[in-house]
């Protein structure tokens, strides 16, 4: 059962061909050694880059490709498809570097973003703090200006491409005493002297994905780093985080439906009590329900493509996508996680993998708790 999507073009297919051949010929033979590893080689970030796969919305002169959102929804929805884990092609590319192609110098654009598209420099962001999680405003990590330079104190923790990033955005406190009027965007090389990389975090799911915490002791940066105004930072972080939240929906959907595929196909070859597990009438029962949930975020998660698309996707229509999408998904894997009895709980099944990758994506992004808060003062 099928919903015939219409929200895409003739080139986002095509596109979609593209990417799907690249995941399962480069990624999914790679997926048991970076889960290992616990990240993603650097070779197969300079194939993405090679085969156009990186900062596929931004211009073609500085090496992007030129599309839509909906090229990156469709590389979202592959990845979620599947089921690969660490592959963070999408934060560097749609979360991270459209911060310096909005708001960045010209000087700024021509010097990192050709290496963000050619997979030569790997993107993070560095918001979260110990202590803050989705409280933005209560940063501690400090920018003093000295000359020419700012000079940075602080420390970040559950940082995407903690260990692998070459290049941070750095959320700071240029003037403590100004709230959220007084944070600021700089960009951190991680080859500054002061800068330091602290433990690779072990998480429960997303084992390939390399999360980390970093300090920043003394760290000096060229004035020239500061990304846009100072004192702007907060704005900016709320410009960008609809698209953010959004794309963390847009692969619950995709990964609800692929799990509830899997499950369909083993549900009918697993036998119990002399019949398949499918032939008990519980079973259909709850993958009747999960259906509808699925069919239900499929027709959200499509109207609000459309509608960022057309750039016209408001925060609080963002928020209602990614707790609708997340808490479906998490409530849906739990069922299905118990239909596959014993096997469910091996890493080794994809339900399993889902189930443990996909818990954080009622945290990360901003928490259900403040995703409800967001909707709220829209009523």
């Amino acid at each position: 059962m099928e919903i015939q999507r219409s929200v895409y073009r003739d080139d986002h297919e095509m596109f979609r061909t593209t990417v799907r051949r690249f995941f399962e010929r480069e990624c999914l033979p790679r997926q048991a050694q970076w889960n290992e590893a616990g990240m993603v080689d650097r070779e197969t970030w300079r194939k993405a880059g090679r085969e156009g796969l990186l900062c596929v919305t931004l211009p073609t002169e500085y090496g992007g490709g030129g599309g839509d959102y909906g090229h990156s929804a469709v590389m979202a929805e592959e990845v979620a498809r599947c089921g690969l884990s660490g592959v963070t092609f999408n934060m560097h590319s749609d979360i991270i570097a459209p911060y310096i192609a909005r708001v960045g110098t010209a000087a700024q654009k021509d010097k990192w973003l050709p290496g963000a598209c050619s997979g030569e420099i790997v993107l993070g962001i560095a918001m979260t703090e110990p202590g803050t999680g989705s409280d933005l405003k209560a940063v501690r990590t400090t920018a003093v200006r000295d000359g020419d330079e700012y000079v940075i104190n602080g420390s970040k923790t559950f940082i995407s491409n903690g260990i692998s990033g070459d290049l941070f955005i750095v959320v700071c406190k240029t003037d403590p005493a100004a709230g959220a009027k007084g944070i600021s965007l700089l960009v951190v090389e991680a080859d500054r002297e002061g800068f330091r990389r602290g433990r690779k975090l072990d998480k429960v799911g997303l084992h390939a994905q390399d999360t980390a915490e970093l300090f920043f002791d003394n760290v000096r940066v060229p004035a020239a780093n500061l990304l846009g105004e100072e004192g702007m930072g907060f704005k900016y972080l709320m410009a960008e985080l609809p698209q953010e939240r959004f794309s963390i929906a847009l692969a619950a959907a995709a990964r609800l439906e692929t799990a509830l595929k899997h499950t369909v196909e083993y549900v009918k070859e697993r036998k119990a009590f002399g019949q398949t597990v499918w032939d008990f009438q519980n079973t259909r029962f709850k993958l009747a329900d999960i259906q509808a949930q699925a069919v239900a975020v499929r027709l959200m998660i499509d109207h609000y493509l459309g509608e960022h698309m057309r750039r016209r996707l408001t925060l609080e229509e963002s928020a209602l996508a990614k707790l609708f999408a997340t808490e479906t998904l998490g409530k849906a894997l739990d069922e299905m996680v118990q239909l596959h009895g014993g096997y469910g709980y091996m890493l080794e099944y994809p339900i399993a993998r889902a189930f443990v990758d996909s818990r954080v994506n009622r945290i990360y992004g901003g928490t259900s708790e403040v995703m409800r808060e967001l909707i709220s003062r829209a009523l």
